[in-house]
């Protein structure tokens, strides 16, 4: 039992999975204590006027830190400090920067500080950057489509440059999926800005979520309303895509998520399974379970 009073959109475990936030279109967040097979709700916290779509928590080296977003077209950061005491420490106003729903939101990686990427229905991504001030700098970047955005998701920082402390990261990299049915990929310039994003088409209807492969900054999955998932590899500059199953599924694809090492990709379509694959030695993707809706 969420406790929620409406329609469920999210849940997200924190990094130590110790802490699960639920998102509604009751308005709230709630926060669970997690102990083994237990869950304890711990916090409700509110702030938005409407429907809360996603949320997500930042890395533990920042404190506990939790985004949310929602069709007021707000963003909001909360904070966990002391324990058990949860308070917004950022709002995101659609007066600030979208002037429609806000339909997703991602941190980037922690080794660029404390980013957040939020994809709005306006057809504008915004980046939240923190400031040595604790302010919030604010980037737009225009969706050349102008249709609206529905996903977000941070390119990882691979291993040889996450362990050498201090050496050169490379430009920040994220990739949205829009209601135009094409994926695109943005790269920051080293002086900053963000030049014109690579545009990738292969779906036939709204892209409704992307996801980097955690360990990969050239493998990325999405999915669509078109039943599709596609999985879309990089070879110098081209991108190129293939479909995790032939003749795809049975229902439009909701969500697509990795596990944390990526060998696993999770699958959640509108018939109310998850679905998990598995690629094979020779590069084919397997599906290894089918997990069925049991409420």
């Amino acid at each position: 039992d969420t406790q929620h009073e409406d329609m469920l959109h999210d849940a997200q475990l924190d990094y130590y999975s110790r802490k699960l936030a639920t998102a509604s279109s009751d308005r709230t967040i709630k926060i669970f204590d997690v102990l083994g097979d237990q869950y304890n709700l711990a916090a409700t916290l509110s702030g938005h006027a409407g429907p809360v779509w996603q949320v997500s928590w930042a890395h533990p080296k920042f404190g506990v830190l939790l985004a949310s977003c929602s069709f007021d077209g707000k963003v909001v950061i909360h904070r966990e400090a002391p324990a058990g005491v949860w308070a917004p420490i950022h709002e995101q106003t659609s007066q600030g920067a979208h002037q429609a729903s806000v339909n997703s939101i991602a941190w980037a990686p922690h080794e660029y500080g404390l980013v957040l990427g939020c994809a709005s229905a306006d057809g504008t991504v915004t980046i939240l950057k923190h400031q040595a001030d604790d302010s919030w700098a604010v980037e737009v970047l225009e969706d050349p489509s102008r249709l609206g955005c529905n996903a977000v998701n941070f390119a990882p920082v691979l291993a040889e440059h996450a362990n050498a402390p201090g050496g050169p990261l490379p430009p920040l990299k994220l990739a949205t999926g829009g209601c135009d049915k094409n994926v695109r990929i943005w790269e920051q310039s080293p002086d900053g800005s963000w030049g014109t994003p690579l545009t990738l088409s292969g779906h036939a209807d709204w892209v409704r979520d992307v996801a980097f492969a955690p360990n990969d900054e050239k493998t990325l999955v999405s999915c669509s309303e078109d039943k599709t998932v596609l999985v879309w590899t990089q070879t110098g500059s081209e991108w190129a895509s293939s479909p995790l199953c032939a003749g795809g599924f049975e229902s439009p694809v909701w969500r697509v998520s990795w596990s944390v090492t990526g060998n696993l990709l999770a699958v959640s379509s509108g018939d109310a399974k998850v679905t998990l694959w598995k690629q094979s030695l020779e590069g084919d993707w397997e599906s290894v379970a089918d997990v069925p809706d049991t409420n």
